[in-house]
C-alpha cells in the first residue's frame, strides 16, 4: 500500500481542536446552571444556546464573508441538513444527560469518536497509520479508565444512554455534512446558517416537552453560547476541514479530562490513580498524531471533499 503524498496536519489546527473540545467540555456544566440557576429546560438552554449566538454569527459572516453566501443550493441544503443535525444532537444529549449518569453520557455522547474515522475510511479513503491507530486505541482506552470506575450500566440508565448514543450518531452526522460543504460555504456562514435551521427544531422540542423556556438569569446561557456555540463550535468547524477524521475523532476524546477536572474542582469528585492513568493515555496519543498524515489507498488522490 503506497503513501499519499505528506500533507502535514497545518500547525494553528491541532490547537484549535484542543481548545474547541476543552470549552465543549464545559457544555454539561453550563446547562447544569442553567437548570439550577436560570430555571429552564436542558432542550430549552440548547434553544438559547444557538439563538444568542446568532446575532454575532450573521454580523460576523455579513461583514467579513458578505452574507448570504453564492453557494449552490446543493451545499446549502448540506448546511441546513448539518443544522437540523446539531440540534438533533443537543436536544436528545441534553435530555439523556438528566436519565443516566454524567460519566455514562460522557462516554456514550463521544461515539463520534470511533464513527467519523470510519467515515472517514468508508467513504473518502483515507487509511490511517499505524501510529494514527495506536493514538485512537490509547484515547479510547484512556476515555474509558477516566469514566470506567463511574461507568454503570444499568436498566434505570438504559433510556438516558440510548438518547445519548443517538446524540452522538447525529453529531457525526453534522460533522460529516461540515465535511461535505468546506470549501462550497465560507465557514461563518455555514454556522450561521446551521444555527438558523437548528434552533427553531429545539423550540419545538422545547415546547413539546413542557420546558420552561424564559430564563430567570441569563449568565449561563451567554456563557453558553459564547463558549461552547461561537468559539467551541467555530474552531471545530475551522479544524475539521484540515485534519484527518481520525485525528478529529481522537480529539473528541479529550473532553473526559476535562469533564473530570470539573467534576473535582466544582462537585468534589475526587481523581484517582486510575483517572490519571487514563489522562496520561489520551494525552499521549495527541503527541502521537500531532503532524502525521493519512495514508490513502490505491487509487486514490482526493480528500473528503472528493465526494460531493
Amino acid at each position: 500500500m503506497a503513501d499519499s503524498p505528506a500533507t502535514p496536519i497545518p500547525r494553528l489546527a491541532l490547537p484549535a481542536l484542543l481548545i474547541a473540545n476543552v470549552v465543549l467540555a464545559c457544555g454539561p456544566w453550563l446547562v447544569r446552571l442553567s437548570q439550577t440557576e436560570s430555571g429552564i429546560g436542558p432542550v430549552a438552554a440548547g434553544f438559547w444556546r444557538l439563538t444568542l449566538a446568532l446575532p454575532v454569527l450573521l454580523i460576523a459572516a455579513r461583514r467579513i464573508e458578505h452574507f448570504p453566501p453564492r453557494a449552490g443550493s446543493s451545499a446549502l441544503l448540506m448546511v441546513a441538513i448539518a443544522g437540523l443535525a446539531f440540534a438533533a444532537d443537543l436536544g436528545l444529549w441534553h435530555v439523556g444527560i438528566l436519565h443516566t449518569r454524567l460519566a455514562n453520557a460522557t462516554l456514550l455522547g463521544n461515539i463520534t469518536a470511533l464513527l467519523f474515522p470510519l467515515y472517514g475510511f468508508a467513504v473518502a479513503r483515507l487509511w490511517p497509520r499505524p501510529r494514527q491507530w495506536l493514538a485512537l486505541l490509547l484515547a479510547t482506552a484512556g476515555a474509558i479508565l477516566l469514566v470506567g470506575r463511574s461507568y454503570e450500566l444499568s436498566g434505570k440508565n438504559f433510556l438516558g444512554d440510548l438518547l445519548c448514543i443517538a446524540a452522538g450518531c447525529f453529531y457525526t452526522l453534522y460533522l460529516i455534512a461540515l465535511d461535505r460543504v468546506r470549501g462550497a460555504v465560507p465557514p461563518l456562514s455555514t454556522l450561521a446558517i446551521s444555527v438558523l435551521t437548528g434552533a427553531p427544531l429545539l423550540l419545538l422540542f422545547a415546547f413539546g416537552l413542557g420546558e420552561p423556556i424564559w430564563p430567570k438569569t441569563w449568565l449561563p446561557l451567554l456563557l453558553l453560547a459564547g463558549g461552547s456555540q461561537l468559539i467551541g463550535q467555530g474552531l471545530i468547524l475551522y479544524a475539521v476541514s484540515r485534519v484527518p477524521p481520525i485525528v478529529v475523532g481522537l480529539m473528541l476524546l479529550t473532553q473526559p479530562i476535562v469533564a473530570a477536572t470539573i467534576g473535582w474542582l466544582v462537585y468534589g469528585e475526587a481523581l484517582t490513580l486510575v483517572d490519571a492513568i487514563g489522562a496520561v493515555g489520551i494525552a499521549v496519543a495527541v503527541l502521537l498524531v500531532r503532524d502525521r498524515p493519512a495514508k490513502a489507498l490505491p487509487h486514490e488522490t482526493h480528500g473528503l471533499s472528493s465526494v460531493l
